[in-house]
């Protein structure tokens, strides 16, 4: 068994008015077979600790650890990161002009195995996974999410990660976006590779809608930065009913 530990992570981010602090101590573990839910109201911090997890360069590490077997990762580049182990599916996924997704996905595999794969065992794990996403074959020859609609940039963040095989993946609100149909595909996606690769989750999201479909064993509730209150799937229930209002100060700002 694989494990991220969190460990009272304090993280920044620069503005005209100087530095900003954002998490102000989140501490959490995470092992591989877990499905974790991290929920949250805007600007409570999910998506600083999603990108400053991945080495995110705008993110500012003020003090903390972080740990994948063991092994530090705050002082790894985002690539070495990923070559430990640990995948970020973004919120709002970057255009790649002029680099096709079929070379992309072949140079990431290689990156993060050393070695290129079989050429005719990669194709076929392609298309198969490709398949079960719904995705036809003139999709490879596309560059990477240039012109893509919002449901075939999250199709292909799991495809993605279905072909690296991560221990840990960070989903950024995977669901922002997203049809009921593409919904419905995606978290079947997400849930194949938990399932098939024993992959630790880190689910990122305001709404319970996506955790009809991906069920977590566990669920942190993040506001202004800290870690409010931790449960189990009853929780994100009591959040669909409630909101957050019941940790927020209606005179006070949110961050």
């Amino acid at each position: 068994m694989s494990s991220l530990e969190i460990r009272d992570l304090h993280v920044s981010v620069e503005t005209d008015q100087g530095e900003k602090p954002i998490l102000k101590g989140i501490s959490l573990t995470i092992n591989t077979g877990e499905v974790h839910a991290i929920m949250g109201p805007n600007g409570s911090g999910k998506s600083t600790l999603a990108y400053s997890l991945a080495g995110h360069p705008g993110y500012i590490i003020k003090s903390g650890s972080v740990k994948l077997d063991g092994e530090e990762l705050l002082d790894k580049s985002a690539d070495e990161r990923a070559r430990a182990g640990l995948f970020l599916a973004m919120q709002y996924p970057v255009e790649i002009p002029g680099v096709t997704v079929s070379n992309f996905l072949r140079t990431a595999k290689t990156a993060i195995d050393g070695e290129a794969p079989k050429l005719r065992d990669w194709i076929k794990q392609v298309k198969g996974s490709m398949k079960e996403l719904r995705m036809s074959d003139d999709f490879l020859e596309r560059n990477v999410n240039e012109n893509f609609s919002g449901g075939e940039k999250k199709r292909h963040e799991i495809l993605q990660m279905e072909l690296l095989k991560p221990k840990f993946a960070v989903l950024d609100e995977t669901d922002s976006g997203l049809d009921v149909d593409a919904l419905r595909i995606v978290s079947e996606g997400v849930n194949r590779v938990h399932e098939n690769n024993d992959t630790g989750l880190i689910l990122i999201t305001h709404y319970t809608r996506i955790l009809r479909y991906i069920k977590p064993q566990f669920v942190h509730v993040i506001v202004k930065g800290k870690v409010a209150e931790e449960g189990g799937p009853e929780l994100a229930t009591r959040l669909e009913d409630e909101g957050y209002d019941r940790f927020l100060d209606p005179n006070e700002a949110l961050v």
